[in-house]
């Protein structure tokens, strides 16, 4: 969706602004059926489509499902597609409320829909959930934030530098780099969030098996590792994941 020109909370006025997103299922005549699924730390809607399909949690055929791409992440306005002089390591810095403001301007300009029924996502989507609900609260009728709060504590601090620590210690990242050394870099990214993204249960009982990893080294590199390098972001847009991390940092509904 084309957005035009957006003032941000910073006061930079980001020219040509737009989002990205997909729709799963059909919005009913009177519009009740609309759920907003934001996307999550370095994903794209893509990423998102595991809990979209018959018989899952966001069922197609029940529901309408708009899952809008973070600024940043490759797809909406990001480094890679915004031109000059916001390109690049110039492009500025986006905030949650940011995002979410955007998002309303889709979920009501383009669908005409006054009424979610639910707003969920996960991670950095769970953040914009507690943010939809504190911005629009006579819109949203339910929430469901997974694995997210509504402000950084002192325990995501602790998460998110262990995972801007492999990227500042790589000498190749900080100076720009190609498309190699960005999947690199995002590897290591994934091998820090293993650790945390699934319980100690899930590995003491090999459940990755389910999964079709018969071992566990084979599931570490070919889930985690592969997951964060194969997304195809542009080596550009995947320098933006170090100001993602710091909008993380900084997260807190109470500021907006």
């Amino acid at each position: 969706m084309e957005l035009g020109d957006v003032e941000l909370q910073s006061g930079v006025i980001l020219p040509g602004a737009f989002l990205a997103y997909k729709t799963y299922g059909t919005l009913r005549a009177d519009k009740s059926n609309a759920i907003l699924y934001p996307t999550a730390f370095g994903d794209t809607h893509v990423q998102n489509e595991w809990l979209i399909g018959e018989g899952k949690a966001l069922d197609p055929q029940h529901y309408f499902i708009i899952v809008p791409n973070l600024l940043g992440n490759g797809l909406s306005s990001s480094p890679s597609n915004t031109p000059s002089p916001w390109d690049r390591g110039n492009f500025p810095q986006v905030t949650i409320m940011n995002n979410v403001r955007l998002q309303h301007r889709l979920v009501t300009q383009r669908f005409g829909i006054s009424k979610l029924a639910l707003v969920t996502g996960w991670s950095l989507g769970a953040m914009q959930t507690f943010q939809w609900a504190a911005s629009y609260p006579d819109m949203v009728e339910r929430i469901a934030p997974i694995a997210g709060t509504a402000k950084a504590w002192p325990h995501t601090y602790v998460f998110l530098e262990g995972v801007k620590a492999p990227l500042e210690a790589d000498a190749a990242w900080r100076s720009g780099h190609d498309r190699q050394t960005a999947e690199k870099a995002l590897r290591a990214v994934g091998r820090v969030y293993a650790g945390w993204g699934f319980s100690q249960a899930f590995y003491r009982e090999e459940r990755y098996q389910q999964l079709g990893y018969t071992l566990l080294d084979a599931f570490l590199s070919g889930f985690w590792d592969g997951n964060f390098a194969g997304r195809g972001l542009n080596p550009e847009d995947s320098q933006f994941i170090d100001d993602e991390l710091k909008r993380l940092l900084a997260c807190s509904v109470s500021a907006s």
